[in-house]
């Protein structure tokens, strides 16, 4: 009993010795005796132990977090890498796409028509047009990070579709791949900014890459190697395409991964619309 009376009581114990022995039914024996200083030392030689075992469980049970391709780098790098098992073998050497339409074959085996290359540059152009008018009115405060980056094509298509005329060419109206895919980034961009950029990044790294190409094979074919103004570009083309990685990282940087996995996976739709208009050179 004494080891449970405190010390500073124990004075008066020693002089009031009747309090040593208190009656079985004295209001006093709950007082001398908490429940808690009996069950505490016991309670405290268990509770940390098994809170660290329960931590060092969670921890050991937690899986590792998901890496996807090119996040490293930064967000456009998942966009390309996406965009390259896209592709055909013969397109590019991370293409995993079997080929299946025209276009898709190699440029050397297609058979181009100046009616058909005319259709594809107004219907292209329908699709700037519509990508700068985005960016300039800005529905979304983020597309302003996208004015003036030095690779907009409108202007430059004018200037091309001019020169036809002047060949004695008629220039069409828009057919249906353009007009359907100029809708499709109106509405995208008015409610699902993720997705809008996926088509405004695939559509202009992808002209400044494997267009230019077509272009080039396509001007040998048909137009005695003349060099459109659709492949030139004022400045040096990999910065003006560096400085745009970055401001897409950047915008990027503010999605959830959820978001960033929904722009990815529009990139299929991309590819399908720009695949129509393309298909055109060949009507």
């Amino acid at each position: 009993m004494a080891s449970l009376t405190p010390i500073s009581q124990s004075q008066s114990l020693f002089n009031k010795p009747q309090f040593f022995l208190p009656p079985p039914k004295s209001s006093l024996s709950s007082d001398f005796l908490p429940k808690s200083s009996v069950s505490f030392p016991k309670m405290s030689s268990t509770r940390i132990p098994m809170k660290a075992g329960v931590v060092s469980a969670t921890t050991a049970e937690m899986p590792p977090k998901k890496r996807y391709p090119g996040e490293g780098k930064g967000f456009v790098e998942e966009m390309r890498f996406v965009a390259m098992k896209l592709h055909t073998r013969d397109q590019a050497k991370e293409g995993e796409k079997e080929v299946k339409e025209p276009q898709e074959k190699p440029v050397a085996k297609w058979d181009p028509t100046v009616e058909g290359y005319l259709r594809f540059l107004v219907d292209s152009k329908l699709v700037y047009d519509t990508l700068e008018g985005i960016v300039d009115k800005a529905p979304f405060p983020s597309y302003a990070e996208f004015r003036d980056t030095g690779l907009e094509r409108s202007e430059k298509l004018a200037k091309d579709l001019e020169w036809f005329k002047e060949q004695g060419h008629t220039i069409p109206e828009p057919s249906a791949p353009g007009v359907t895919y100029a809708e499709y980034l109106k509405e995208l961009s008015e409610k699902d900014p993720q997705a809008f950029l996926c088509h405004f990044y695939n559509i202009y790294f992808a002209h400044s890459a494997g267009g230019r190409m077509i272009g080039k094979k396509v001007a040998e074919m048909i137009l005695n190697k003349k060099d459109l103004e659709f492949y030139k570009w004022d400045g040096e083309l990999s910065q003006l395409l560096q400085n745009v990685r970055e401001k897409l990282n950047k915008v990027a940087d503010s999605w959830t991964r959820e978001e960033k996995n929904h722009c990815l996976e529009e990139t299929e739709k991309s590819f399908k619309h720009s695949g129509e208009i393309l298909r055109l050179i060949l009507s």
